[in-house]
């Protein structure tokens, strides 16, 4: 394994445990499983999804399908998805020796490169993850032919589902408010797991979730986000984010009491973990890069190579 795919696959582990660890009403963490899953399931998951996800010689569409496949034969069920289709193209943009740039430039580099091959490995790999309440579709079914690019088919969905509208956004809301606001809570709390904690009650208390609104429809969803909405903004406005534990942990059973799972708004949360911690990395390739592209004879010997 290179050193690149080795940083790529920590990355990606450690994104997936810090969002466990996380107190995130209705969703799996570490003080209470739900749903029939527990954090186990999830960390057996990112395991077992980790190395095709980081495969240098794969597309987009073959890397989704063997990290669900990975991750069926771990764990016996769905519990990735979402955060396989938004880490997916991340980790490309990182292992794929081909592309340059920051990782939002190698990140629009691989969703513009993909074709229609993709979009059958998409459409396969949601086949056999089966998600709760998928439903059908006019366009661009995951269950009929394929007749798109994954960004296509994505720009089809992108109204309603916010992982589609990821893809056709180049992943702004993740780049843009989720790295500003790990910051600014990083700095403010000094401690990750509570800012994992506020990234996720930001993402619940912005947008309907789309797992809720799939699963049970978007009044649930929108009413979710409204009962979210204060809470939220105590957290946020929070000192100490201690004080909101136990309003945070009356949320959590309330919720998971209903069978409700806020599972987008944790996808969203595990992807802006795993950018926060591949931009250095991209960082110190591009520097890598840029060092191996000095003239040798000006130098008086050889260019470094890269190691990376």
């Amino acid at each position: 394994m290179t050193q690149r795919r080795r940083r790529v696959r920590c990355a990606y582990r450690e994104a997936c445990a810090l969002e466990l660890a996380a107190l995130k009403p209705g969703n799996v963490h570490q003080e209470a499983g739900g749903h029939g899953m527990t954090v186990d399931d999830f960390l057996l998951s990112a395991d077992a999804s980790a190395w095709p996800l980081t495969d240098p010689d794969i597309g987009l569409g073959e890397r989704l399908y063997r990290s669900v496949s990975a991750t069926r034969s771990a764990v016996g069920r769905n519990t990735n998805l979402g955060i396989l289709l938004l880490c997916g193209p991340l980790a490309q943009a990182v292992v794929d020796p081909r592309l340059s740039g920051s990782l939002r430039q190698r990140l629009k580099q691989v969703l513009e490169r993909c074709d229609r091959r993709d979009t059958q490995g998409l459409f396969e790999a949601i086949r056999l993850a089966a998600p709760a309440g998928l439903g059908s579709a006019e366009t661009h079914d995951v269950a009929g032919p394929v007749s798109a690019t994954p960004l296509e088919a994505m720009a089809q969905a992108a109204q309603r589902d916010q992982i589609a509208y990821q893809y056709v956004g180049g992943f702004a809301d993740l780049f843009e408010r989720g790295q500003r606001l790990l910051d600014a809570l990083e700095h403010r709390w000094s401690d990750p797991v509570w800012a994992t904690a506020g990234l996720f009650m930001d993402f619940l208390a912005r947008v309907p979730d789309s797992h809720i609104a799939r699963k049970l429809g978007p009044e649930v969803a929108r009413s979710v986000l409204e009962r979210a909405a204060p809470l939220t903004k105590a957290l946020l406005g929070a000192s100490r984010p201690e004080g909101c534990r136990a309003e945070l942990q009356r949320f959590d059973r309330a919720l998971k009491a209903e069978g409700i799972n806020p599972g987008t708004s944790a996808d969203l949360t595990v992807a802006s973990l795993f950018i926060r911690r591949l931009e250095p990395v991209c960082a110190e390739l591009e520097a890598t890069a840029g060092a191996c592209r000095y003239s040798p004879s000006l130098a008086g010997g050889h260019a470094p190579r890269a190691i990376l």
